[in-house]
């Protein structure tokens, strides 16, 4: 019998010596950006401002990056979150410095710090959310969000890359309050958190919702934005998921 031939193995995934949790905001045009247009963005900041990145093993080495419960394409974030790790130590300040210089205006990094112990994904339990009308008068938002909460279940179907799917909205919505905006375009303001669940509940979803329970249609669509995201506190409130490391570092003058 021949000797088996032995298949040539990749390179060796680069040892990481530092692991970096990075909050990032997604503000103005940029809300428009996708999930994969912010990787190739962040992709090309990191090598920009010079950041030694770790490398996965194979022959199509990636950089050793974990992203985390983006939020949808359309809507603006001031919580959104990733990891990386790093074949060399770094001193936080300045990689927060250097790579939100690299970054295109809109995608602004906001904090970093060393990652704790554990994934960051499981930190992240519920987010709260903006939703800012332009044609809708306070009333009758107040009217609709009661509506809502007063029900027990509010199915909603959405097209998802396996076909559309019917789930219940209403067990996500763990505070809904309508009040009015901060000045004009925008007329009224809900305020909405909703708990990270499979499929997860997003705000275009309670706008369905309010659809069904109080046939609110607004002409123009809310501006969404993402205030916050993190595990939930006992009180029902959300935490910052970055509190189990070390204290916050900011980017130097």
């Amino acid at each position: 019998m021949p000797p088996r031939q032995r298949v040539p193995e990749g390179p060796a995934p680069d040892p990481a010596v530092q692991k970096l949790r990075i909050q990032y905001a997604k503000r103005g045009r940029l809300r428009f950006s996708s999930t994969r247009d912010f990787q190739r963005a962040l992709e090309r900041a990191l090598r920009r401002a010079s950041v030694p990145m770790a490398f996965s093993a194979g022959f199509h080495p990636h950089p050793r990056i974990s992203y985390a419960n983006a939020a949808p394409t359309g809507t603006a974030s001031e919580a959104e979150y990733f990891e990386i790790q790093l074949r060399e130590h770094r001193d936080p300040a300045v990689l927060h410095r250097d790579l939100d210089e690299a970054l295109p205006d809109g995608l602004d990094v906001v904090v970093v710090r060393e990652a704790a112990t554990g994934a960051l994904a499981d930190l992240l339990e519920a987010s709260d959310w903006v939703l800012d009308f332009a044609d809708v008068d306070v009333a009758t938002l107040a009217a609709a969000t009661d509506r809502l909460l007063a029900s027990d279940r509010i199915e909603v179907t959405r097209m998802m890359k396996r076909g559309p799917r019917t789930f219940d909205v209403r067990e996500a919505v763990l505070h809904a309050q309508a009040g009015p905006a901060d000045g004009p375009p925008y007329a009224s303001r809900l305020g909405l958190r909703l708990r990270h669940l499979t499929p997860a509940v997003r705000p275009d979803d309670v706008l369905s919702a309010l659809v069904e329970v109080a046939d609110l249609r607004p002409a123009r669509p809310p501006l969404v934005t993402r205030s916050r995201q993190g595990p939930l506190r006992p009180d029902g409130t959300v935490a910052d998921p970055l509190a189990a490391t070390t204290d916050e570092v900011r980017a130097p003058d």
